[in-house]
């Protein structure tokens, strides 16, 4: 094989992997190499070539210059034997997204830690996983064996560079399970410590998996595929891959043996497991256009991502429902809290769909104080308009046609082939398609819910399936939304997001419009004294509950002593009235049957 690779767990408390990079054919004017700058799946570049600590090259035993080129790539002098380039990589990110070595664990991306040959990046890679001192260690992934011993270390074969970094490694005393779902291999394995319930999680995954593999059509994209966890005391997400999810999780949340029902942790980690999984289909298979190459260097600017990830978010929690997991009812209280999130920021307001996924690379991964205020969620709002797609769908046809018809044709023309063709969509495909395949006019909806920044007609477009819409102010900062049996009393607010400071109460968040705004007050403030009292987190909601109580209009305004970083100011800010952003449904009491049928036939598939 021309290229190989080899990496090995090299100086674990240093966290350095190395890396050994074999190369039979270099170019003959001087070999390139280069690392990506970001991850697919993961919209922000990462610059990954700043975890190299060191790098040279030889050849025939003779030291062979390297010239780097520009942040993430090097040449090499023109040689005439084959170039093995050596290197070490810096490996102590936690994320699901890097590369992470300590004498717990190993895990690494392949984007993080090997550098693509320029010119070759089609050529079959051979890669060799070196075991540490650690002797109790195994190795999990789901690039296909060529000869590994009975931990799992040894050779490994992939297509070309694209299938070589799209498998990541886990290197630890794991535990796993494994299972089968519609006639494929399917294995779980948890790194970290935890005290889960494996038959109980394989289970319950194996359903998701069994219904999403029908949902789409056998056989699946995939020959097997693997879960790879990481528990932790506190940590939550996941990126997807070809046949493989990483995913990282609170050790809690996971279930364990005495625990019958479905918490509400255990429940957004099975979520997570079904959005990631999902993406086997919807954005690793069917992908945009501007994805189909992965140009790893740069940005690659899509108006689609709405579609890709935000209807992925759509169907992530759905398939809990429909694979038998979930309640209705706790379906429904998992979109009051989808709606809920939405309708909490200001940001709705100033961005819509199409832009929120246009501007994600500078945008959604580059959140700041401002970002309620300024950006929308094309996970959160982009499922919501998945929403109201399939319902507008399935309303215009008398339920004879779904978003789920949309997917299924778009796996068929895309998903299905794209190994074969490499044909991603174009920008105006996913919508002319949607149209073609439903026979629905969905122009306006479009334009209303990618184009604009209007609400959404989903209370409407629920009312015609039975379900009751509940709008009030939140119960509680931990309040996410969901139905109550009755609301709170109302309640006084500043407009802020705060956390506790050894001072006071911090400003995390002002938004627009919001009291805190209008008194002058910024995120990052530390106040100190409302009314010549001191003030911590509590003091303050219990300050804003005692206003409230009999208060009359107008309400009475508060003198706030802050600071400013080192510098100390007052200033008058009158509460409003907390908005009446938090949502709760639940299906009617008084039943409609037309309705009802209607909401089952939406809710089952």
């Amino acid at each position: 094989m021309s290229i190989q690779y080899k990496i090995t767990p090299h100086h674990i408390a240093a966290h350095l992997f190395a890396v050994e990079l074999t190369i039979e054919q270099p170019d003959a004017v001087g070999q390139i190499v280069h690392l990506p700058s970001w991850i697919p799946g993961s919209y922000l570049l990462r610059e990954f070539a700043k975890h190299i600590v060191s790098i040279e090259a030889e050849s025939a035993g003779v030291r062979v210059p390297l010239t780097k080129l520009d942040k993430s790539s090097w040449q090499a002098a023109a040689v005439a034997a084959p170039l093995r380039v050596r290197y070490q990589v810096y490996a102590f990110d936690l994320s699901v997204r890097g590369a992470y070595l300590d004498h717990e664990r190993g895990f690494f991306n392949g984007t993080s830690v090997f550098l693509a040959v320029a010119g070759q990046e089609d050529q079959p890679c051979g890669l060799t996983i070196v075991p540490s001192q650690n002797d109790t260690w195994k190795v999990a992934t789901s690039l296909p064996v060529q000869q590994v011993d009975a931990a799992g270390f040894g050779q490994y074969l992939a297509q070309n560079y694209d299938d070589l970094i799209d498998h990541p490694v886990e290197m630890s005393d794991f535990s796993q399970i494994e299972f089968m779902a519609a006639g494929v291999p399917h294995r779980i394995v948890i790194a970290g410590r935890h005290q889960a319930d494996l038959p109980r999680l394989a289970q319950d995954l194996q359903k998701i998996c069994e219904y999403q593999i029908q949902f789409f059509g056998t056989p699946a994209p995939f020959k097997d595929y693997l879960f790879l966890t990481l528990a932790v005391g506190e940590g939550y997400g996941g990126l997807e891959h070809r046949a493989s999810t990483a995913l990282i999780c609170n050790r809690s949340d996971l279930p364990r043996a005495y625990e019958a029902e479905v918490k509400s942790g255990y429940r957004q980690f099975l979520g997570l497991c079904s959005h990631e999984y999902f993406h086997s289909w919807n954005v690793k298979r069917i992908k945009p256009a501007a994805y189909a190459p992965y140009d790893l260097s740069q940005e690659n600017y899509s108006r689609l991502l709405w579609a890709f990830e935000g209807i992925t978010s759509y169907y992530d929690d759905l398939c809990l429902l429909r694979a038998g997991l979930i309640t209705e009812q706790a379906y429904l209280d998992l979109l009051s809290q989808t709606i809920t999130s939405v309708e909490r920021g200001y940001g709705r307001l100033v961005q819509n769909l199409e832009d929120a996924s246009f501007d994600t690379w500078i945008k959604y991964y580059r959140q700041d104080e401002n970002s309620p205020n300024a950006l929308v969620s094309y996970y959160t709002k982009g499922a919501l308009f998945a929403l109201c797609l399939d319902l507008t769908i399935r309303q215009a046809t008398q339920q004879q046609k779904s978003l789920d018809d949309v997917m299924r044709a778009l796996w068929k023309e895309y998903g299905s082939t794209f190994e074969a063709t490499g044909r991603g969509i174009a920008e105006t495909e996913w919508e002319a398609l949607a149209q073609r395949v439903t026979g629905v006019d969905l122009s306006d909806l479009f334009e209303l819910g990618l184009r604009s920044t209007a609400p959404l007609p989903l209370q409407d477009l629920l009312a015609d399936l039975d379900i009751v819409w509940q709008q009030r102010a939140a119960d509680s900062a931990q309040d996410r939304g969901g139905w109550v049996a009755q609301a709170a009393a109302p309640k006084l607010s500043l407009g802020v997001k705060s956390a506790s400071d050894a001072m006071g109460v911090k400003l995390l968040n002002v938004m627009t419009a919001g009291a805190a705004e209008q008194a002058g007050l910024a995120a990052g403030d530390v106040l100190v004294a409302i009314d010549g009292l001191r003030v911590t987190t509590s003091q303050l909601d219990a300050m804003l509950a005692t206003a409230a109580q009999g208060a009359e209009l107008p309400v009475r305004s508060l003198a706030v002593h802050a600071f400013r970083r080192d510098v100390l100011f007052s200033c008058q800010v009158t509460p409003q009235w907390a908005a009446l952003d938090t949502i709760g449904l639940q299906p009617n009491p008084v039943e409609n049957l037309d309705k009802s049928k209607a909401r089952r036939k939406w809710l089952i598939g």
